[in-house]
């Protein structure tokens, strides 16, 4: 068996972020397991682009030389705004390359916890023991699928996480339920590749973030006001943006209004960029799914309005539940001893669980650090954080 003080569960923007900032702790040997940006590559279409702005979308490092603009000019190729997935999951592994080159890409099958810290089983291999661990395993887990689709068969309805490449429906008509980024967007691959395509989400009207193609207001503001207003970390509207930027304050706020205050910053929303690319896409919006039923080699879906639909596929932008007891790899007994709301830990500084030792990173951590920590962004926050708490509680500090 061999051991470490830390080990890092996933090697996503965060996972990376965290190892790169705790190698900056003296005598802290600190370990990281996963494939470098797996969920970005291999659960978002070809074709994507980030919603962000750049400066959210780079990936903190302690020395602030990994940046997305250090990545563009160390490539030699432009970078283009807004920046295309396949670009950002080079920059990741270049990230990755430069700042923590010694990932050990095998897969964590089950974490265990003991007096003295952590087992982690490594699939088909050995186990690591760690003092403490920090799970940073993203969102795949936590894909929500609305009751009235589970149980239908693969081939006629599946979640926006599970396709690499849309062009698969070429020639298909497919449902896209959902009105955020990920619906929208997809509506908008799934039209350019040759699918007849619609869009129903229950929202009663489509959220448009201001974005690359559109700074009218920006412009109007002028540069002086518009850092007054909205944080480089780009999440949430005017003036809550700020806040939402510093988790410390906002998690003093009381709880109704951290409440409120996420919800502006997170609601279901699109790219105004989107909006040229879903011209011809029928968007029908107020309505939702009451059933859905396979027909033959097609599904039927019934709204609320009495609308009907029988298409050969829905396709599923409806986002993600945070439920943490959904990470397969953590042990019953484990999941049971961490204290949650709502199936997001209840989080203390440096972003620690219940179970003393134990860090989780990224969404999970929206319920005690705010909605940042469901962004690219969020890393400089969490990496931080993370660091002070560690190295605070390490022997001889």
């Amino acid at each position: 068996m061999s051991k470490t003080d830390v080990a890092i569960i996933g090697a996503g923007p965060y996972g990376l972020a965290a190892a790169a900032h705790l190698r900056q702790v003296k005598g802290l040997d600190v370990k990281i397991f996963g494939e470098p940006m797996s969920f970005w590559e291999k659960n978002m279409p070809v074709g994507m682009f980030l919603r962000s702005n750049w400066t959210a979308t780079t990936i903190a490092d302690p020395n602030r030389s990994l940046t997305l603009d250090a990545y563009q000019a160390a490539s030699g190729q432009p970078v283009s705004k807004p920046v295309p997935l396949d670009r950002f999951v080079e920059y990741g592994r270049w990230y990755q390359r430069q700042g923590v080159p010694d990932v050990d890409r095998r897969k964590i099958s089950r974490v265990e916890s003991n007096h003295s810290g952590f087992h982690l089983s490594i699939e088909g291999a050995e186990t690591v023991h760690s003092k403490r661990a920090v799970i940073a395993a993203g969102i795949e887990s936590f894909a929500h699928r609305p009751q009235e689709f589970i149980g239908l068969p693969a081939h006629l309805t599946s979640h926006a996480s599970e396709h690499r490449d849309l062009r698969s429906f070429r020639g298909s008509s497919v449902l896209v339920i959902g009105s955020g980024q990920s619906a929208l967007e997809s509506a908008a691959l799934l039209h350019e590749c040759g699918a007849q395509v619609e869009v129903f989400g229950r929202s009663h009207k489509i959220n448009w973030l201001e974005g690359w193609a559109s700074k009218t207001l920006h412009r109007r503001l002028g540069s002086f006001t518009n850092r007054l207003l909205y944080a480089p970390t780009d999440v949430g509207p005017a003036a809550v943006s700020q806040l939402v930027a510093r988790p410390d304050l906002l998690r003093k706020l009381p709880r109704r209004v951290q409440h409120k205050l996420w919800k502006r910053s997170v609601r279901p929303a699109g790219a105004r960029w989107l909006v040229a690319r879903l011209q011809g896409v029928p968007v029908y919006l107020g309505r939702y799914a009451t059933s859905a039923a396979a027909v033959g080699d097609r599904v039927r879906v019934c709204f609320d309005d009495g609308t009907r639909r029988t298409v050969d596929h829905v396709l599923l932008g409806t986002g993600y539940k945070v439920d943490v007891a959904k990470y397969s790899f953590l042990s019953p007994r484990l999941v049971d001893s961490i204290q949650v709301v709502n199936g997001y830990p209840l989080l203390h500084p440096g972003l620690e669980t219940s179970v003393p030792g134990l860090h989780i990173v990224g969404a999970p951590a929206a319920w005690s650090f705010g909605p940042l920590m469901q962004f690219v962004s969020g890393t400089h926050y969490a990496s931080r954080s993370l660091a002070r708490r560690i190295a605070a509680a390490a022997p001889g500090s």
